[in-house]
C-alpha cells in the first residue's frame, strides 16, 4: 500500500522526500524485512499471551524423549505470528498488481487456512489427529493445481513457464518438452501434463517436509529462515538484466517481487525466532508449519528454480525420507518376519538423534549449519556449468 500510495502521489505531482527509494528492490527488501520482524517481535508476545489466556496449549504424546514432557501446555498455532507478519509487511511494501505477489498471498492465507483447520481440530476439538492426512493432501493438491494452472495459462508470467533452471549443464535451463514422446498438439498437452505434476508434487512435498521438520525448537524456522534468504538472493539476480546476463541464469522481469516478498517472510521467520528458541515460548503448530513449506516450494516455482530444491531444502528432504524409509522398512519387515523392525531409533531424522542422547539445542544448531552450507551450495551452483 505504500508503495502504491507513493506512486500516486508522484504521478499526482506531489513529490516526497526519499520517495524515490520505493523505486529501488533493495530498500523495499529491507524494509519489508524490518517491518515484519518488528510486527513478529511486537505483536508475538501479545500473541502468545493471548493463547496462554485462552489455553491453547500443545498436547503432547509421551515418546520417551528428553525434555518433551517439559513442553506440555506451551502456546501453539504461533503460526499466526508468522503469517500476519508476512502478510502486513507484503501488503505494505510489495507491488500488489504483480501475479508473483498475487500467487504468493494467495499461498499463504490458503496453506495458513489448512494449518490453521488442523491445528484448531487438535486444540478445540481435543481430536490428536488434527485434520486427516487425505483432507490435507486434498487441500495442498488444490493449491498445487492452482498453480499450476497459472504457471501455464497466465499472461502476466514472463518467459517460457515449461522451461526452468538446472546445475551443471552449460545452458543452466531445462525444457520439459524434451520429456514429451508426442510432437504437434499431443506433445504441447504432455508437456503441460508433466510440467504441472512436477509442480504439484513440489508443493506437496515441500509442504509436508517443513512440517516434518516442525519437531524441536526453533528447527523449522530457522532453516526455513535462510532457505528464504537463497530464494530471495535467486529472485533478485532472475529479475535483474544485468545479473542474469552475467550468470547465464533464465531473466525473468518482475520476479524482483518475489525477492521482497521473501524478505518479509525471512524478517518474520527472524522474529519468530525470538519467541521459539529453546525453550520455545511457544509452537508454530501446522499453521506455520504448512504456510512456511507452501510459500518455499511456490516461491521455488515462481522464478524457475524448483528442480535446485532438493539441494536447498536438504533438511527437509532428509526428515521426509527418513520417515518414508522407517514405514516402508517396518511394514516390509513385520510382513516377512512377523515383527516390525526399524531404520532408525525414531523417525523423523532429527528425533533420531535425540534418541542416541544428543541435547536438542545441540541437534538444531547443527541442523541449522547443514541448511546454510546447503544453501550456499545452492547458491555457487548458479556458476557452475
Amino acid at each position: 500500500m505504500i508503495y502504491h500510495l507513493v506512486h500516486w502521489l508522484t504521478e499526482a505531482g506531489i513529490h516526497l522526500p526519499g520517495a524515490g527509494l520505493m523505486n529501488y528492490l533493495s530498500f523495499r527488501a529491507m524494509a519489508a524485512a524490518i517491518i515484519s520482524m518488528l510486527i513478529a517481535f511486537i505483536a508475538g508476545k501479545r500473541i502468545i499471551c493471548f493463547l496462554r489466556r485462552k489455553q491453547i496449549g500443545e498436547t503432547i504424546r509421551d515418546l520417551g524423549l528428553e525434555g518433551q514432557m517439559e513442553k506440555k501446555g506451551t502456546p501453539t498455532m504461533g503460526g499466526v505470528i508468522i503469517i500476519l507478519s508476512v502478510l502486513v509487511s507484503a501488503l505494505l511494501i510489495c507491488d500488489l498488481t504483480s501475479i508473483y505477489t498475487i500467487l504468493l498471498l494467495v499461498t499463504t492465507l490458503w496453506c495458513g487456512a489448512i494449518g490453521f483447520a488442523d491445528d484448531y481440530i487438535k486444540v478445540f476439538k481435543h481430536n490428536k489427529e488434527g485434520l486427516s492426512e487425505r483432507n490435507k493432501l486434498i487441500c495442498q493438491f488444490g493449491l498445487g493445481l492452482f498453480i499450476a494452472v497459472m504457471m501455464c495459462v497466465s499472461t502476466s508470467i514472463h518467459t517460457d513457464s515449461v522451461i526452468t533452471t538446472i546445475p551443471f549443464v552449460k545452458a543452466h535451463e531445462f525444457d520439459y518438452r524434451w520429456l514429451s514422446p508426442f510432437r504437434g498438439q499431443m506433445g504441447v498437452y504432455w508437456t503441460w501434463g508433466v510440467y504441472m505434476m512436477v509442480i504439484i508434487f513440489v508443493i506437496l512435498a515441500c509442504t509436508n517436509g517443513a512440517n516434518l521438520t516442525d519437531g524441536m525448537d526453533g528447527l523449522s524456522a530457522g532453516t526455513s529462515a535462510v532457505i528464504g534468504v537463497v530464494i530471495g538472493i535467486m529472485a533478485w539476480m532472475s529479475g535483474d538484466a544485468i545479473d542474469s546476463k552475467y550468470l547465464n541464469i533464465m531473466y525473468l522481469p518482475g520476479s524482483g517481487e518475489v525477492a521482497i516478498y521473501m524478505a518479509a517472510f525471512a524478517g518474520a521467520l527472524i522474529g519468530f525466532l525470538w519467541y521459539n528458541t529453546f525453550p520455545a515460548q511457544v509452537f508454530m503448530g501446522d499453521t506455520g508449519s504448512l504456510t512456511i513449506g507452501g510459500v518455499i516450494g511456490v516461491s521455488a516455482i515462481l522464478i524457475r528454480k524448483e528442480l535446485l530444491l532438493p539441494i536447498l531444502c536438504g533438511i527437509f528432504l532428509m526428515e521426509s525420507l527418513s520417515v518414508l524409509i522407517q514405514r516402508f522398512y517396518f511394514k516390509y519387515t513385520r510382513k516377512k518376519y512377523g515383527t516390525g523392525r526399524r531404520v532408525f531409533l525414531m523417525a523423523p531424522l532429527h528425533h533420531h538423534f535425540q534418541k542416541m542422547g544428543v541435547p536438542e539445542p545441540r541437534i538444531v544448531s547443527r541442523f541449522w549449519i547443514v541448511g546454510i552450507i546447503l544453501g550456499v551450495a545452492t547458491l555457487a551452483l548458479m556458476k557452475v556449468r
